[in-house]
C-alpha cells in the first residue's frame, strides 16, 4: 500500500467512548470501526455467473468516488474492496473528490496509496458538480461513478465494462446489495428489481415488469431499467461528454439520476442493471450532512429542473404529485434546453410509450368550470382490473366539466349522448386517431375504489380511454 499507514489513518478519526456512532454519519461508526478496512463478503450472485465469459482486451476505468466528511472506515473500505476485488489491469485510477470535508487529510492520506489520486474542493459543490470534475481528469476511456460508502463483490467490474465496450451509448449499473446500517451486515439484494418512480420524482425499487421477467430466458441476462439509482454506474466518457454530463446547475444531491435518465433513453442510448455484478451499499435513513438550502427545497429544486427540460406536458403531473414546487426558483435551463435541441431527443411520450409505460395516472383535482364554482372529480387508473385505463368521474352537478386525454392529430369527431333528463346532452371532442364513440354508462355510483371518496354522488360515468395521454382539454356542457 506504498507509504500509507493504515491504522494511524483509521485511529485518529475512532469513535470515543460515550459517543453516539449514528450521529456523525447516520449509521453505526463503532460497528464499521470494528470491521476494518478488509473482510470477507458472500458472493451474492447467481451460480451461473461464474461461468461468464469476458474479453481479454477490456477497457480500463477511472473511478470516480465524491464524498463529504466521510467516516474514514467507509472510504478505506470503499476503496481497498475496489482494489482487491477488480483485475488490476481494470483499474486505471481511483480519483476521490473531497468535497470540502472538515479534514483535508480524510482525502489527502489516501493518495498515497497506489492508483489513487485525491482532488479537494476549495468550497462546497456537491455530488452533482464534484463528479464533473472528477470526469474532466478522468484519464480512462470509460467512467465508474461509485459512492464513498459501498463494497464491492466477486468480478463486480468485468460485466459492466464488458456491455459499454459491446455499445458505447449503454449506461450499466449493478444490483445494490444492502450493508446494513447497523451492524453492516452484507444483504443479498432481489435480482428481479429495476429503478422505477412516481410523479413527485420520488425514486423506487419496483419488480420488474411479468413480461419482461418471462423474456428472461437466462437470469444473467440485464434487465432495462427506466431509471438508475444514481450512485453506482459505469458510462463510455466520450458518451458522458456527448449528452452533456451532468447539470451543473443542480445543488448538492438529488434528482440528478432522473435527469441523467431520462436523457439517456430519450437521446439514443439506454439503462440496464447487470445482474451479474453486485455492489453492496450502505443505505441511510437520513442525510449526515448539510444542505444550504435545505434538503427539500434543494430536492425541489433539482428535480423541478429535470422535469422542465425532459418531461414536456407530463409535468403537469409532477407539479400535481408536489404541489410544493410551484413558485420555486429552480435557475435559468435556457442551456439544457439548448442541449436537448441540439441532441435531436426525443419527446417524453415516447419514453412513456417505449420505456416506462407501466407508470400510472393518479390524481385528484379541484377545478372550475363556467356554469359551476366548484367541482371536484378522480382519476383512477385500471377501473376494476380492466386492461384498458379508465376514467371514473363522481360529481355531484347536474353539469361536468369533463377532462378528455388528447392525442396529438385534431380529428374533428363529436359524439353525443343523451344521459338522462338531468343532463341532456354531453359532447365530447376526440382528438386523435378515429375511434368508435366512448362507452358511456350511467348508473348508481358503486363507490371509487379510494379511502377519501366524495360523500355524495348523483352521477356515475365510466369512461374508458386510450393509456398514456399527454394532456387534457377540458369540455363544459
Amino acid at each position: 500500500m506504498g507509504g500509507f499507514d493504515e491504522k494511524a489513518y483509521l485511529v485518529a478519526k475512532q469513535l470515543k467512548p460515550g459517543d453516539d456512532p449514528y450521529r456523525e454519519h447516520a449509521f453505526n461508526l463503532q460497528e464499521s470501526d470494528r470491521l476494518g478496512s478488509e473482510r470477507a463478503i458472500r458472493d451474492t450472485r447467481h451460480y451461473r455467473c461464474a461461468s461468464l465469459n469476458f474479453d481479454t482486451d477490456l477497457p480500463s476505468t477511472s473511478i470516480i468516488i465524491t464524498f463529504h466528511n466521510e467516516a474514514r472506515s467507509t472510504l478505506l473500505r470503499t476503496v481497498k474492496s475496489v482494489l482487491m476485488r477488480s483485475p488490476p489491469s481494470l483499474i486505471q485510477e481511483i480519483i476521490l473528490i473531497d468535497d470540502f470535508s472538515s479534514d483535508p487529510d480524510d482525502c489527502q492520506l489516501l493518495s498515497q496509496i497506489p492508483k489513487v489520486r485525491c482532488l479537494r474542493n476549495g468550497r462546497r459543490e456537491g455530488l452533482i458538480r464534484s463528479r464533473v470534475r472528477g470526469a474532466n481528469t478522468a484519464s480512462a476511456a470509460i467512467l465508474t461513478f461509485l459512492d464513498s460508502h459501498c463494497e464491492v463483490n466477486a468480478d463486480w467490474l468485468q460485466p459492466m465494462i464488458q456491455r459499454v465496450k459491446e455499445d458505447h451509448t449503454r449506461v450499466v449499473s449493478p444490483i445494490i446489495d444492502v450493508i446494513s446500517l447497523d451492524n453492516f451486515a452484507y444483504l443479498a439484494a432481489s435480482a428481479d428489481l429495476r429503478g422505477g418512480f412516481d410523479w413527485s420524482l420520488h425514486f423506487k425499487w419496483e419488480q420488474i415488469p411479468i413480461e419482461q421477467k418471462m423474456a428472461r430466458s437466462d437470469p444473467t441476462q440485464p434487465i432495462r431499467t427506466p431509471v438508475i439509482a444514481g450512485g453506482i454506474f459505469v458510462m463510455d466518457k466520450s458518451w458522458f461528454n456527448h449528452l452533456g454530463q451532468y447539470d451543473t446547475h443542480m445543488d448538492i444531491w438529488g434528482g440528478e439520476n432522473f435527469e441523467l435518465s431520462f436523457r439517456v433513453w430519450m437521446c439514443g442510448g439506454s439503462l440496464e442493471i447487470l445482474p451479474c455484478s453486485r455492489v453492496g451499499h450502505v443505505f441511510r435513513k437520513r442525510h449526515p450532512y448539510d444542505f444550504p438550502e435545505g434538503n427539500a427545497l434543494t430536492y425541489i429544486k433539482n428535480t423541478r429542473r429535470a422535469a422542465e427540460v425532459w418531461m414536456d406536458e407530463y409535468k403537469q403531473y409532477y407539479y400535481s404529485a408536489r404541489p410544493s414546487a410551484q413558485g420555486k426558483a429552480f435557475g435559468s435551463i435556457t442551456d439544457r434546453l439548448t442541449l436537448r435541441r441540439k441532441l435531436n431527443c426525443k419527446p417524453f411520450r415516447w419514453y412513456m410509450e417505449n420505456v416506462y409505460p407501466e407508470l400510472r395516472y393518479k390524481f385528484k383535482y379541484l377545478t372550475q368550470c363556467l356554469q359551476n364554482h366548484s367541482l371536484s372529480f378522480t382519476f383512477y387508473p385500471d377501473f376494476a382490473q380492466n386492461v384498458q385505463t379508465c376514467l371514473i368521474i363522481f360529481t355531484t352537478f347536474t353539469f361536468l366539466l369533463l377532462l378528455l386525454p388528447v392525442l396529438r392529430t385534431l380529428c374533428g369527431q363529436k359524439y353525443v349522448d343523451t344521459l338522462n333528463s338531468s343532463v341532456s346532452f354531453l359532447t365530447i371532442e376526440a382528438l386523435g386517431e378515429r375511434r368508435p364513440p366512448p362507452r358511456l354508462i350511467s348508473g348508481p355510483p358503486r363507490g371509487p375504489p379510494h379511502p377519501r371518496s366524495p360523500p355524495k354522488f348523483n352521477h356515475f360515468f365510466l369512461i374508458p380511454f386510450p393509456t398514456n395521454p399527454e394532456n387534457f382539454i377540458q369540455i363544459c356542457p
